[in-house]
């Protein structure tokens, strides 16, 4: 049976759930188990009626988890069409437009460690290993807007126990699968990331109980442009740490250099926590704006420290200057 897990800060009685969205039952893992190899051979697609369901399960809204604040969840559509993936284009819409030309079945998972051995993990292995539930985040972006997605997955914290790394770490790096035929953002002559993308966590951040790998949404599979078949989802920092389309798992003891924070290292830091007392240089992050939103209705809501999860985190840093090491 999977386990039960709802944000707390998120009140069930007052989340709104997209029409399609209303099968609240039993999860088995066991169904999972057998549509494992699915989950890569059928959502490369941008199409989401390529989309592949999971079986039945226990939602996060049934967990039963104290409640704190409400908030609404944001639309499919939205979730899977206004999308930051830089390897399919720097527009929203090209994540969903391109990311189905990138390969996702086979899948695996190269895990490393400083002077240890390397291995290859198969996605479907991994699957096989996990529990999965049902996780809804609020995802903050450092652009100044939001969503609140109902995540499937399992904790990070799960992967690293079971990856049983040789020896103790501080550090863990991820990549993002690179390959520059299905990847036309990569080729772009306005690209400025040196591929592949990489983000990093401490090891106490890694192991907190929030930090979650995700490998579908919505009660379905991930598609392409949210980072199929799986990504990281770090609901209290901004979303460029969220890595998608994880392909590489290295743990250091040196803290290592994030994508952007080798571009712009004065505009985006290792933590990247979400901090309305710390603007960006270029913009404010006092308020964001929770989608769905147009011109005419910005749905614009002040931005929370942590993203709202200060309760579960904020011990991490409580030795650390947030204004220096944003």
């Amino acid at each position: 049976m999977a386990k039960q897990f709802t944000d707390p800060t998120l009140r069930s009685s007052d989340i709104t759930p997209e029409s399609s969205y209303f099968n609240r039952r039993q999860f088995m893992k066991g169904a999972v188990i057998g549509s494992a190899a699915l989950l890569t051979a059928q959502t490369s697609a941008a199409n989401t009626s390529q989309l592949v369901s999971f079986p039945p399960y226990t939602s996060a809204e049934e967990s039963g988890w104290p409640v704190q604040a409400p908030d609404v969840l944001t639309p499919f559509d939205d979730v899977t069409s206004y999308n930051n993936f830089y390897e399919f284009g720097m527009d929203k819409s090209d994540p969903a437009r391109y990311a189905s030309a990138m390969t996702l079945d086979p899948w695996s998972i190269r895990v490393s460690s400083d002077g240890g051995k390397t291995s290859d993990v198969q996605f479907e292995d991994l699957l096989r290993a996990m529990d999965i539930e049902e996780r809804i985040y609020r995802l903050r972006c450092v652009e100044a807007w939001s969503m609140v997605i109902p995540w499937l997955g399992f904790p990070l914290a799960d992967l690293v126990r079971w990856l049983s790394p040789e020896g103790s770490y501080q550090f863990v790096q991820f990549q993002t699968r690179y390959v520059r035929a299905e990847m036309r953002g990569t080729r772009s002559f306005s690209s400025v990331i040196d591929w592949p993308y990489q983000e990093a966590l401490r090891m106490d951040e890694a192991m907190n109980p929030l930090s979650f790998m995700a490998v579908g949404l919505y009660g379905k599979s991930l598609l392409a442009q949210n980072g199929a078949p799986l990504r990281l989802v770090v609901p209290w920092k901004y979303g460029f740490k969220s890595i998608k389309s994880i392909a590489s798992i290295h743990f250091t003891n040196r803290q290592p250099e994030t994508s952007w924070q080798s571009i712009a290292p004065h505009e985006y830091g290792f933590y990247a926590n979400v901090n309305p007392e710390v603007d960006h240089p270029r913009w404010s992050q006092r308020f964001e704006r929770r989608l769905p939103s147009s011109l005419f209705s910005p749905n614009r809501i002040p931005t929370q420290m942590f993203n709202g999860y200060g309760e579960y985190v904020a011990d991490l840093y409580k030795n650390l200057d947030l204004r220096r090491y944003y």
